[in-house]
């Protein structure tokens, strides 16, 4: 098949190579800034398209200039990933077999911005990895062409979900446009017939604050799914904030504690916190200000001091 791509993640950048060894074409690229967190900027989308002689067009949203460029190409279909705005109808209507959106998020449960961190804070027991047909205006909608998805739990970190989404994500375009190849009207499931849709919305660097009087494991799940490439989760001590990158929950028996206290310092340095239910948050390692690693028991001299 004759493909564009647009979009900005690394999965979408990786996607290329794959699809060009599965036998298809690569006839241009439409790519955006990224934003600071990723992986794969603009520039390495550049570098690619000179090296396979084809163009690439930069831009934050596509205007009728746009859909001209990427018209005069004339593929079968499009795939995307993270393109900064809903993609229209005049843009969908140029390719016949549509535009596939790679979405890290379980449709439709999931739907929306930082659907990894948002099931990962809601204790779901996996995550999921769709690639479906988009629908012009709407944000995640379309059937579903594949699928797959990554079991979960409280102690699994963000940075282990974007690697397997950057992995899967090439691998599920070639299934998909497989499929097409073969079916010109497959489709894995509609959206419609499965659930109920989920909106998940955007999330701060504000919303990273621990709130230890959440149960033990709400708290670990809120920290691993704060870490990097994102900022960390962060709490205070002593008039200090302190960043943290990932936790473990840890099992105890009951007990009476303001959420926050420190319930143990361990010879490794980590320490565990009491939280507001459901046993201990263990923290091995936090970052000051200066960007330095410390284990938290060099800062904790007593069981008497808490988190805030």
């Amino acid at each position: 098949m004759r493909i564009a791509v647009i979009g900005r993640h690394a999965g979408l950048f990786n996607s290329i190579e794959k699809l060009v060894s599965a036998g298809h074409k690569v006839e241009c690229i439409l790519t955006a800034p990224a934003p600071p967190d990723y992986a794969v900027g603009e520039g390495e989308f550049e570098r690619q398209a000179r090296a396979m002689s084809i163009p690439c067009y930069i831009a934050n949203r596509i205007t009728p200039d746009i859909d001209r460029l990427l018209g005069q190409h004339s593929c079968d279909v499009a795939i995307s990933v993270n393109f900064p705005t809903v993609i229209g109808e005049s843009t969908i209507d140029l390719f016949p077999l549509g535009i596939l959106n790679a979405h890290g998020g379980d449709l439709p449960r999931y739907r929306g911005n930082a659907c990894q961190a948002w099931a990962m804070i809601n204790g779901e027991r996996h995550i999921g990895l769709c690639v479906h047909k988009m629908v012009a205006g709407e944000l995640d909608s379309g059937d579903v062409l594949a699928k797959d998805v990554l079991p979960i739990d409280v102690n699994t970190v963000i940075a282990d979900v974007f690697a397997w989404i950057e992995r899967r994500v090439p691998e599920l375009f070639v299934d998909a446009l497989s499929a097409l190849s073969s079916d010109k009207t497959f489709m894995l499931y509609r959206q419609t017939d499965v659930g109920t849709p989920l909106r998940c919305f955007p999330r701060v660097p504000a919303d990273a604050r621990v709130d230890w009087k959440l149960s033990a494991s709400q708290v670990v799940r809120h920290i691993n799914a704060s870490g990097p490439p994102y900022e960390g989760a962060f709490f205070d001590y002593q008039g200090e904030r302190l960043r943290v990158f990932r936790a473990t929950w840890v099992q105890a028996e009951p007990y009476l504690a303001v959420p926050g206290q420190i319930a143990f310092r361990h010879g490794s340095g980590a320490v565990d916190i009491a939280c507001g239910e459901d046993g201990f948050c263990r923290i091995a390692e936090v970052v000051r200000l200066d960007g330095s690693v410390v284990a938290p028991a060099v800062l904790v001299k007593s069981v008497r001091h808490r988190f805030e």
